[in-house]
């Protein structure tokens, strides 16, 4: 890693998250000074008037919106904090996107036109999101219900997107303005994610692929708002389309190594409990 990241301040967004956490504690190793940015450091992506204390005389700034990127607020709140970065002089910007979700291109624009020295990060589906998140109850109770059918679906370690996004701020012009799309070492489909989960766990889990349409229905049941839970349902029909059920050598290109294995990532989870009744 380049060796610029000496008393370079980064602004880390959804810092308590699944993401952002990652990214902040991979940037401190790197010697990076991390200014986390969430609500509870004052920074509100709904508040701009909380942003310019949180970036100013900072150097370069982890973008990831708490509403899904494709969202449309997502796509106004980046373009408007890049543009107040940029005019605050905080120019190195890294985005947070989703591979293969065409509802994510207007926010990528946004970050674009901003005038930043960008860089997407275009992610695969998380290996996280079946230890952290909305899914993890419905594992340990034993069932996870989801709308992916059987497709396929190249599982990243978050630890990796992480170490990617600092690699990319480490590395001085390398990655400006290009798109990475990271994926993780081999292709699985979520019935055997699933599995392996229930292995790693030592009990009886399963999977039942439902309609998207029907999930939907569900979210909306469980009080998710009626617009929100349509466009989810949008976003995982093109998604689960298996348009994603191929790998890419970016994790490899930037950090010099394999992108780490859902297996690894299963028992270490396993190991600390996640799973557990």
């Amino acid at each position: 890693m380049a060796d610029n990241t000496t008393n370079m301040t980064v602004v880390v967004t959804g810092a308590s998250g699944r993401t952002g956490s990652r990214v902040a504690r991979a940037a401190r190793a790197a010697g990076m000074d991390v200014r986390e940015a969430s609500r509870a450091t004052g920074f509100d992506w709904e508040d701009p008037t909380t942003w310019a204390e949180t970036l100013r005389d900072a150097d370069a700034a982890y973008l990831m919106h708490p509403a899904d990127v494709g969202a449309p607020a997502a796509t106004e709140g980046v373009g408007a904090l890049a543009a107040e970065a940029v005019g605050l002089g905080v120019r190195r910007l890294v985005l947070l996107s989703g591979r293969g979700e065409e509802q994510a291109l207007p926010t990528e624009a946004a970050l674009r036109d901003s005038g930043a020295d960008w860089t997407v990060v275009r992610a695969a589906w998380f290996s996280q999101n079946f230890s952290e998140g909305p899914l993890v109850a419905g594992l340990r109770e034993g069932e996870l219900v989801f709308p992916a059918g059987e497709v396929e679906e190249p599982f990243i370690d978050v630890r990796d997107i992480a170490d990617v996004v600092v690699a990319a701020l480490a590395s001085g012009d390398r990655y400006v303005k290009r798109t990475l799309e990271i994926t993780g070492p081999r292709l699985l489909s979520f019935r055997q994610a699933v599995a392996e989960v229930s292995a790693a766990a030592g009990r009886e889990l399963t999977y039942t692929p439902v309609p998207a349409r029907a999930y939907g229905e569900a979210l909306a049941g469980f009080g998710v708002p009626p617009e929100e839970a349509a466009f989810l349902v949008e976003v995982f029909e093109g998604l689960l389309d298996g348009r994603n059920a191929h790998l890419t050598d970016g994790v490899r290109e930037v950090l010099g190594r394999p992108p780490r294995d859902f297996a690894d990532f299963a028992r270490e989870a396993a190991a600390a409990g996640v799973w557990e009744v």
